[in-house]
């Protein structure tokens, strides 16, 4: 599998660099790393199965040259410009090189989906960037690829891996969750890409489900 990744130094984005580079079952995924700088990544420009490019998400021609031979991407940032540049710029590249498959980040709130108290929290503190990474769900939902939209809940650095995920209609459940746990659920749909399909994943620790404010 060809797998371009944006965003690529993101810190979850790294999580799943190095478990592919790193357990034998991923042996065979090459990596497109997209991404300003890549510098940032020297740590992996001498790996054989890591390619690394400079990538502007807000140039089409740019995302297009990233996108062209790969078999899936994944956008590990969220698209919050007004304007959505960057999933029309995705969308539009992975439409003319015949690519389907995208797993793209977002936030939780995007449906009203986040109850109580902490719904009501979560929702004045992304409101400034809510409408856009709304519109960048209904873009990917409109555009006729195998999309998933994955909603992160309120991250921390844990160690532990657990999470429970949710689907478009559902109640969203929990608050808080750790990169490790949302590297895995990318992970998991690297390794069957059915999983998750023209769906939009939620995803957070269970256990702290009923908490007013992020858990760290």
């Amino acid at each position: 599998m060809n797998l371009l990744i944006l965003a690529a130094n993101g810190q979850i984005a790294r999580i799943v660099e190095k478990r592919l580079l790193s357990e034998d079952k991923f042996k065979d995924v090459s990596l497109t790393l997209g991404l300003r700088q890549p510098k940032r990544l020297a740590d992996l420009a001498n790996n054989p199965r890591v390619r690394l490019l400079d990538v502007d998400m807000e140039n089409q021609e740019s995302v297009s040259q990233a996108v062209a031979g790969q078999d899936m991407i994944f956008t590990a940032v969220v698209d919050h410009d007004p304007d959505n540049k960057m999933t029309r710029n995705i969308i539009s590249a992975m439409k003319a090189h015949n690519v389907s498959r995208i797993i793209s980040t977002n936030i939780l709130g995007i449906y009203d989906e986040v109850p109580g108290e902490f719904g009501r929290w979560n929702r004045s503190m992304v409101k400034s960037g809510l409408a856009a990474a709304t519109q960048s769900d209904t873009l990917l939902s409109q555009s006729g690829l195998a999309y998933t939209t994955l909603r992160l809940p309120w991250l921390n650095d844990r160690d532990e891996v657990s999470y429970q995920i949710t689907h478009k209609n559902d109640q969203f459940v929990g608050v808080s969750g750790s990169r490790k746990s949302v590297a895995d659920l990318v992970l998991k749909m690297i390794t069957d890409p059915s999983l998750g399909v023209n769906d939009s994943l939620g995803s957070a620790d269970p256990a702290t489900q009923g908490k007013n404010r992020p858990v760290y």
